[in-house]
C-alpha cells in the first residue's frame, strides 16, 4: 500500500480524490489530436479538485503543452504542467554549482528549463561542461549523441561529470503508430560510453515529489497509459493510479504485470473515470467483476463467463492471475482473454 493509500473499489476511481495528475501522450491525445472522450471526461474531472499534467516527454516547454491543451479544449496553463525536465533541474541543483555550464542533448522543451535554472547550455563537448542532461526531441541525432559520449567518456566514480536523462520511455505514441523514444536515445550513449543514467522523470519519484508539493495533493490520482513508467513511478511515489488503455499498454501487458507495475483501477478509456468502479472478488481460484468470471485450472486459466463489458473480463483475468503471485509464463491463457478491443492510437 502506498503513502496516499487506496480506496475501496465499489467507489468511483475519482471519489476522494484532490488532485488529478495525468500523462499526455496515450491517455489526453496522440500526437497533435486528443483521444476519444479524453477532454469531456477530465472537464468534468476538473469539477471540485485540481487537474493537472506529469509528461516524460522534454521536447516541449511547460507553455507549449498549456496550449496545446487549450487548443484541444482544456483550459491549462503553464504551472498545471510538470516536466521531466523541471524534475531533472531539481536533480541537477544538487549535483553542480550555479552557473555551471551543461551540455544539453534534446530541444527546446529542455533548454529552456535548464536556462531558467540559472544555468549556461552548450552543444559542444569542447565546453568542458560541468553535467549532461539529455531528453527527447524529433531532432536529436548522431551528432549530439556523439558530443554527450565526449563528454561522458570519464566514468563518474572517476573524476567524469553527471548524467542526467530526462526519462527513459523506449517508445512515444503518434498518431501514425509507436515511435522510438528518449530511451532508445539514452541507450544509444550508454552502449558508447558503458555508463548510466540519472533518470529524473517516471518511473523514478522526483517528478511525481515535484507535481505533489505544486498541488498541494492529499488524495492525487494519477493517470496514465505505461506500467513500467506510469503505474510503477505512481506505485514508487504512493499515488494511486489508474491505467488506460488508450496508450502504449495493452491488455496482455496488464495479465503480465509485474507486483510493482500494478494499477489501482484499469479502464477502457476516460469516461469510467467517473463510473462506479466494480467490486473485484476473488475465491477459490475463481476472479469475479461483475458478469467476467475467470478461474485458474492449473496450468490453464479459463474463461467461466465473459460478462458484458470487455474491460471487466480484462480486470477479472488480472486479478485472478496476480492473485496467484505467480509470473503469467507459467500459465497457459486463452487468446480471448487478452483480445484488445479498445482504443489505441
Amino acid at each position: 500500500m502506498g503513502l496516499f493509500g487506496r480506496r475501496s473499489t465499489t467507489a468511483a476511481p475519482l471519489d476522494g480524490v484532490d488532485v488529478v495528475l495525468a500523462d499526455l501522450d496515450g491517455v489526453v491525445y496522440a500526437g497533435a489530436g486528443a483521444l476519444p472522450y479524453a477532454v469531456e471526461s477530465l472537464e468534468a474531472a476538473r469539477e471540485g479538485r485540481a487537474l493537472g499534467y506529469i509528461t516524460n516527454n522534454a521536447s516541449r516547454t511547460d507553455a507549449s503543452v498549456a496550449a496545446h491543451l487549450t487548443e484541444l479544449g482544456l483550459a491549462t496553463a503553464a504551472r498545471d504542467v510538470v516536466t521531466s525536465p523541471q524534475a531533472a533541474m531539481r536533480l541537477l541543483s544538487s549535483r553542480i554549482a550555479p552557473g555551471s555550464t551543461v551540455l544539453v542533448v534534446g530541444g527546446d522543451g529542455l533548454v529552456v528549463e535548464v536556462e531558467k535554472a540559472g544555468f549556461v547550455v552548450t552543444r559542444s563537448a569542447d565546453e568542458h561542461p560541468a553535467a549532461v542532461v539529455q531528453g527527447f526531441a524529433p531532432e536529436v541525432g548522431w551528432a549530439q549523441l556523439a558530443e554527450a559520449a565526449f563528454a561522458l567518456k570519464v566514468p563518474e566514480e572517476e573524476g567524469g561529470i553527471p548524467w542526467i536523462a530526462t526519462n527513459t520511455d523506449w517508445t512515444i505514441p503518434q498518431s501514425r503508430g509507436v515511435a522510438p523514444g528518449n530511451g532508445t536515445l539514452v541507450s544509444a550513449v550508454h552502449t558508447a560510453v558503458g555508463r548510466l543514467a540519472t533518470v529524473a522523470g517516471k518511473p523514478e519519484v522526483p517528478i511525481f515529489e515535484e507535481a505533489t508539493a505544486r498541488f498541494g495533493a492529499q488524495r492525487p490520482l494519477f493517470l496514465g497509459d505505461r506500467l513500467d513508467t506510469d503505474i510503477l513511478g505512481a506505485n514508487r511515489a504512493g499515488m494511486a493510479s489508474a491505467l488506460v488503455l488508450t496508450g502504449i499498454d495493452r491488455p496482455k501487458h496488464v495479465l503480465a504485470a509485474p507486483e510493482g507495475s500494478r494499477p489501482t483501477y484499469i479502464l477502457g478509456d476516460l469516461r469510467e473515470l467517473h463510473e462506479p468502479y466494480p467490486e473485484v472478488q476473488v475465491r477459490d481460484g475463481v476472479a469475479t467483476v461483475r458478469g467476467a468470471r475467470v478461474a485458474i485450472d492449473d496450468p490453464d486459466i479459463r474463461i467461466v463467463s465473459e460478462g458484458e463489458r470487455p474491460i471487466d473480463l480484462v480486470r477479472a483475468g488480472a486479478a485472478a492471475i496476480w492473485s496467484t503471485g505467480r509470473a503469467i509464463f507459467g500459465f497457459r491463457v486463452p487468446e480471448r482473454l487478452y483480445a484488445d478491443p479498445f482504443h489505441r492510437p
